[in-house]
């Protein structure tokens, strides 16, 4: 195939490219998708409710809520580096961040992204948006919650991405780690905005006592960066 012979980055394909400008430039729309639950948003916070507790994936079912640009070519040029072979991301929404995984993945010449999605209807779009991108035959995107969907994820796993509800980072993240080999990359997003919910999960990782070794990149809303010694 075209991409293996001549060594492109398939982030350079025209098929990936044209799907990424289509859904970076229709998840700016957030903003205004957000106003709209923002009555639902200070009803809650007023009533003492944590944002994954307002934020249900019914809620947000209408929201991207994606990576950055900048995240998504970090993503890709991390999978590359550490050789990822097999990546799983719990979070997968509408497949921006699973796209750039996708594309390192088979320029890697590996396996699989397995994703996770709660939500159907964002399963779906999801599904057909890594089918426009040509990236089908590398990623396995699964419906249901995550801890039972990810459970029978194949090893050695060689990198990880956290981005959907807060609170399961660490469940999740103790449900992979026995496939994880070492030097396996684990990124979390949004430690900047769910500065709070996320304390333990950075304390977790920096504690020394866990197996890691982390420390938070300033990449869009915070990208917490540990790397597993085992």
């Amino acid at each position: 195939m075209e991409y293996l012979t001549q060594q492109v980055c398939s982030l350079r394909c025209q098929q990936v490219y044209t799907v990424l400008s289509r859904l970076h430039d229709a998840a700016r729309g957030d903003r205004w998708r957000f106003l709209q639950l923002l009555p639902q948003v200070i009803a809650g916070r007023l009533a003492g409710k944590q944002m994954f507790e307002i934020l249900t994936p019914q809620t947000t079912k209408n929201l991207y809520i994606p990576i950055s640009r900048e995240q998504g070519k970090f993503l890709y040029l991390m999978a590359r580096s550490v050789g990822a072979k097999r990546v799983v991301e719990f979070g997968t929404s509408f497949g921006v961040s699973t796209i750039y995984l996708a594309a390192a993945v088979r320029d890697n010449q590996g396996e699989v992204v397995v994703g996770t999605e709660f939500e159907p209807s964002k399963h779906e779009r999801a599904v057909a948006n890594l089918a426009e991108a040509g990236l089908s035959q590398v990623t396995d995107i699964r419906l249901g919650d995550a801890l039972e969907t990810l459970r029978d994820v194949p090893e050695p796993v060689d990198l990880v991405l956290l981005d959907g509800w807060k609170d399961l980072y660490i469940p999740i993240l103790e449900l992979l780690k026995p496939k994880l080999r070492s030097g396996s990359v684990v990124l979390a997003d949004n430690i900047f905005t769910f500065k709070k919910t996320l304390r333990p999960y950075v304390e977790y990782m920096r504690s020394g006592k866990n197996g890691f070794e982390s420390m938070t990149l300033t990449i869009g809303a915070g990208f917490e960066y540990s790397y597993y010694v085992g």
